[in-house]
């Protein structure tokens, strides 16, 4: 078995600092990447990782693609061609839930092979949810759907997901050949073919249908929502009870913790006395909400002064619901430390996280992805907040303003790049740049836009995870774990051991990102294909796919995070409809690999 050696070791512990890190999230993944960077370069000498080494991962061509793909994707956006599909879609499916689903892993599937896919569900999402509102159906229904189908696309072609990218500068590093644009694209069908005919039909039977859609809420349950509100000296409903307060003001809703004299009471009784300065916490639907705007002498908390009257809406006023994704810089932080009054020109009324009940000072309230916001804002507002690719506004986009013209030219830019890839005519990086620079030039997308569509969490945390996988090479760290994988040949068949390679990329890519499973699990593959004289491509492909497909949880693939909010799902959603699809496309991977490159 392969020595362990210091630097090695060193290695591990980062590894194993970084997962903790990665799975709890004290502090955003793309600080821990950073962090991650650093330590390999300040224990150089032990790691095997030069400063110039370290910040590699900045100018990695990966990372640059991912980048100009990010800027292509929020062109073709910006052209309002998802909104022209939405309409069609609509009048082809009608309200029939089979066909809603259809058309959506129709659509975002062969979109992902041309955008990077994460882009592709953050700009069909509204689509979506508003397809399935309109039409009767529950959005759960499709929107979980939604993200395993742009996973599915992703695997199509080499730019539909960042894992492709990052995947192919490693093989080309480790064993001198890259992917080419459609390298694995027969696989990639496959793929689509058997995932699509399980969301349609056990996937279909087991997704959760949690949010009723608006056309049903007349008769059934209304959307819910926390606030906080202060209650004045001169509010009428001082000195009555919790329960007449109620009746008096003529609205539902359920007090759920009362803060009075920096004392804390959980569930408050209806028979308490209401007083002066009470600060209570009310779950209420969106029409109790706004009734409250109506009622005297109370204020709402979040967003809003002590002194503020609450009024009804202005007539240039509308309440939209907005979704926070993890590239927000709202992120880890409240509704008062974030300034958001200010940076959005709009107010928080209340929040909702998943459908659950929270016991937190909504004004300290720690954003996290996927929490769900209602607030009252103008029309540009919501305009300006529906361009911010990390927040997703989940209602009407038709306030957008479109730029229509540039369709045919933003879409011909985007086959560009992959035609001039796919003929290998240029690197993808060249072409996806060149892509950008077309369409800065003819106004497609305007720099400022440019810069704002760019996920940089994303792009920090490949370059703070890439200098690992050199690092596992310098160190013998890769030779240690497949020596230890290759202990498994000698009971088992080298297939057999190329499978328990996806379901060990699957598993840890179901904790932490994706990116960093590729870049940890690549060098390792490499190492065991030798020692077991097997296809190192194969394996590569492996890791590769499996990295790609992280169905059981909402935080193993970004997309997750998306819908997870808007969706209402709850955690055990994700393991019952994702764990048979993971099993399922472990074996279809698996013998797919074997059968079209050996192994």
């Amino acid at each position: 078995m392969a020595q362990l050696t210091t630097g090695a070791l060193l290695v591990f512990l980062i590894i194993a600092v970084a997962l903790v890190l990665f799975v709890t999230e004290p502090v955003p993944i793309d600080v821990t990447a950073l962090g991650i960077m650093v330590s390999l370069m300040v224990l150089g000498p032990w790691t095997g990782v030069s400063p110039r080494d370290g910040v590699a991962g900045f100018s990695n061509p990966a990372t640059i693609t991912i980048l100009a793909m990010m800027i292509l994707s929020e062109g073709v956006r910006r052209t309002g061609l998802i909104q022209r599909l939405q309409e069609s879609v609509a009048s082809y499916t009608g309200e029939s839930e089979h066909k809603q689903l259809g058309a959506t892993i129709g659509i975002v599937a062969p979109l992902s092979g041309l955008i990077n896919n994460t882009a592709a569900v953050a700009v069909l999402m509204p689509m979506v949810n508003d397809l399935a509102h309109e039409n009767g159906t529950s959005p759960s229904k499709l929107l979980l759907p939604l993200s395993y189908a742009s996973m599915f696309g992703g695997m199509l072609t080499l730019i539909g997901t960042s894992t492709n990218l990052v995947a192919s500068s490693l093989s080309a590093e480790y064993l001198g050949r890259s992917f080419s644009m459609f390298e694995f694209t027969h696989l990639g069908i496959v793929v689509f073919a058997i995932g699509s005919a399980y969301l349609l039909t056990i996937g279909y039977w087991l997704t959760p249908s949690h949010v009723t859609p608006r056309s049903e809420r007349e008769t059934t349950a209304k959307e819910e929502y926390l606030t906080e509100l202060v209650v004045r000296r001169d509010s009428p409903v001082v000195g009555l009870s919790i329960q007449d307060a109620l009746e008096e003001v003529d609205f539902e809703a359920e007090v759920t913790q009362l803060i009075r004299d920096e004392q804390y009471v959980t569930n408050p009784l209806p028979s308490t006395t209401v007083q002066s300065g009470d600060v209570y916490t009310v779950r209420l639907t969106d029409d109790a909400l706004q009734t409250l705007l109506e009622v005297d002498g109370v204020d709402l908390v979040p967003g809003v002064t002590a002194e503020a009257d609450l009024e009804t809406l202005a007539p240039e006023q509308t309440l939209v619901e907005i979704v926070l994704t993890a590239g927000s810089d709202l992120i880890g932080e409240a509704i008062d430390s974030a300034g958001f009054s200010d940076t959005y020109q709009a107010r928080v009324l209340a929040v909702r996280r998943g459908g659950q009940i929270t016991h937190e000072r909504l004004s300290e309230f720690i954003f996290r992805p996927g929490d769900a916001l209602l607030i009252e804002s103008e029309a540009e507002t919501v305009d300006r907040l529906a361009d911010n690719p990390n927040v997703i506004v989940a209602g009407d986009l038709a306030l957008q303003q479109f730029r229509r013209s540039k369709l045919p030219i933003a879409v011909g830019v985007v086959l560009g790049v992959v035609g001039l890839a796919a003929l290998d005519l240029l690197p993808i990086m060249v072409s996806a740049l060149a892509g950008v620079v077309v369409m800065l030039a003819v106004n497609v997308v305007k720099p400022a836009e440019a810069y704002e569509a760019i996920q940089w969490d994303i792009i920090f945390l490949l370059a703070g995870v890439i200098p690992l996988g050199s690092a596992m090479a310098e160190t013998g760290g890769a030779d240690v774990l497949g020596a230890l994988v290759v202990s498994s040949a000698d009971f088992l068949p080298a297939v057999a051991v190329l499978g328990l390679f996806y379901l060990l990329t699957a598993l840890m890519t179901n904790i932490v990102s994706n990116q960093a499973s590729v870049v940890l699990l690549v060098p390792v593959a490499v190492d065991v294909a030798a020692r077991l004289n097997a296809n190192a491509f194969a394996f590569v492909l492996a890791v590769t796919f499996a990295a790609s497909t992280a169905f059981m949880t909402p935080v193993g693939y970004q997309t997750n995070l998306f819908v997870y909010g808007p969706g209402k799902y709850q955690f055990s959603d994700f393991i019952r409809v994702g764990g048979p699809l993971q099993l399922l496309l472990a074996i279809v991977t698996t013998l797919g690999i074997v059968i079209f490159w050996g192994v």
